[in-house]
């Protein structure tokens, strides 16, 4: 294993699953700027986190082709070119939370903020919600407001908490999702309501469609993502919902999901699926189980030896297996709430990750006691993202340490094995995205108040691929994220 000094170490990385809005399309062979440090290093005017409130997107904000960064903490959207220059920092009580399941949505991490151009005239829009539920709508390049609506609640919510930018229509990035909390008990985001953007620009709150049954996930809001193909977005949760407010599928739990992702699991299977991973009733047989599942139905479940899975990611781990490899990082039992000293540590708290191949078969089964690093925390790993890092045909996962705002690593999910430790790293915030160089992904890190960005020093392989914006999938998955689960 090696660390990271003044020379970023090489290192092999691939895509995980498709999925951001606002970016243009690039040909094939065509390049960003690289960074000329590595990490490039961008100083924030806004005040560094001091809980799991905010996150960070990229979109291209003033129309030169680059993917910009947009970085949320309470009270602040700040804006901040590729290259590092300020383009705009707006003051506002912008909706933010923690633990959805206490505090509602959006949830850890979660940026609370989308960026589309959705009224089609070429340039990026910023959407969001503020504390009063209602929705702001700024100009990209400026954060002029353009205009703001506020949208009746549903009885036995609170206000309106998250907003999603998408298509249910087939004309592109012009409907909004909003969705809301339960405000009494245990918090899940099960109402839903569906509306066209210029309606509402024009006073018309009237929905598409909505929703008050919606089984959502306990720790993350709603996405959407074209599961078939038809240019129009499905919403995806504990239950799959098509463009027109109809209930597709919905998983049998006997608890609640903790995580999803979307992604061409299964290439011989029609369009996308999803994976979602389940925590369940400890007093029921069937529990803590990994589904996968499409716009039919449920296509297997596994239960394996009743872990809860709990968080994970997907991608090509191996590519001498048919579709992708379902990483479920599980977790050991005793585990606190927060870290505890090395010397004090149960044996039977350690992590114990999973993988599973694209048919629901097991593959990989280790112990995090065996192989996190010296310096790294025994509470093990959180923030599990896929990461295309050098163009070949092998996906590695990035994460964070769990429970502080410790260390980042790359590491082998098939083996466990750690291939990078950013050691000096106290991150805050962690996000994989396209924004340098060729089509291939960086590693960006909040760190207080600067944006670290890494890059791979490597030549590509395959410089000819275009860049991984052209997917919807992946717009889609990089816009609306946040934790998951921890």
């Amino acid at each position: 294993m090696r660390t990271l000094s003044s020379n970023f170490v090489r290192l092999l990385f691939v895509l995980p699953f498709l999925g951001i809005f606002g970016c243009v399309s690039s040909p094939l062979g065509t390049d960003w700027p690289q960074y000329r440090s590595n990490p490039f290093v961008i100083s924030l005017d806004i005040p560094a986190p001091k809980d799991d409130k905010g996150g960070v997107i990229v979109a291209d904000l003033n129309g030169n082709g680059l993917m910009d960064y947009v970085v949320t903490v309470p009270g602040h959207i700040a804006a901040y070119a590729n290259q590092g220059q300020r383009l705009w920092v707006k003051k506002v009580d912008i909706r933010l939370s923690m633990d959805s399941e206490k505090w509602g949505l959006p949830g850890q991490h979660a940026p609370g903020v989308q960026a589309a151009d959705v009224d089609r005239d070429g340039q990026i829009e910023i959407l969001f919600l503020t504390e009063d539920g209602a929705i702001h709508v700024l100009d990209g390049a400026t954060a002029a407001e353009e205009w703001s609506r506020s949208v009746p609640v549903p009885q036995g919510a609170e206000k309106w908490e998250h907003l999603v930018v998408a298509n249910f229509s087939g004309t592109g990035d012009t409907d909004i999702l909003l969705q809301a909390t339960n405000k009494d008990g245990y918090r899940m985001g099960r109402y839903l309501s569906a509306h066209n953007i210029a309606d509402l620009r024009r006073g018309d709150v009237a929905p598409l469609w909505k929703m008050d049954d919606f089984l959502a996930c306990a720790h993350t809001a709603a996405r959407v993502a074209d599961l078939d193909g038809d240019g129009k977005d499905e919403v995806i949760g504990g239950t799959i919902v098509n463009s027109a407010g109809k209930v597709l599928y919905r998983f049998p739990l006997t608890g609640h999901i903790d995580a999803i992702a979307v992604g061409d699991v299964r290439p011989d299977i029609p369009g996308l699926e999803v994976v979602a991973l389940e925590e369940g009733n400890r007093r029921r047989k069937e529990r803590d189980r990994v589904f996968l599942a499409g716009l039919n139905g449920l296509i297997w479940q596994v239960n394996y030896q009743n872990r809860e899975p709990q968080d994970g990611a997907i991608g090509d781990f191996d590519p001498s297996r048919p579709g992708l490899e379902i990483f479920c990082r599980s977790r050991g039992t005793g585990l606190a709430a927060k870290p505890i000293p090395l010397e004090k540590f149960p044996a039977a708290g350690y992590q114990k990750p999973f993988v599973l191949d694209a048919y629901g078969r097991i593959i990989s089964d280790y112990n995090t006691r065996e192989i996190i690093p010296a310096g790294w925390t025994p509470m093990g790993l959180q923030v599990c993202q896929t990461i295309l890092y050098e163009g070949t045909a092998k996906a590695l996962v990035v994460a964070t340490e769990r429970e502080q705002n410790g260390n980042v690593a790359v590491f082998n999910p098939i083996t466990g094995r750690f291939l990078l430790h950013l050691e000096q790293e106290k991150a805050d915030r962690l996000y994989v995205v396209d924004v340098s160089g060729d089509w291939r992904e960086e590693i960006v890190i909040l760190n207080g108040d600067e944006l670290h960005i890494y890059h791979s020093e490597n030549p590509n392989p395959n410089p000819g691929r275009k860049r991984l914006w052209d997917a919807q999938n992946y717009r889609r998955s990089k816009m609306t994220w946040n934790r998951s689960s921890n």
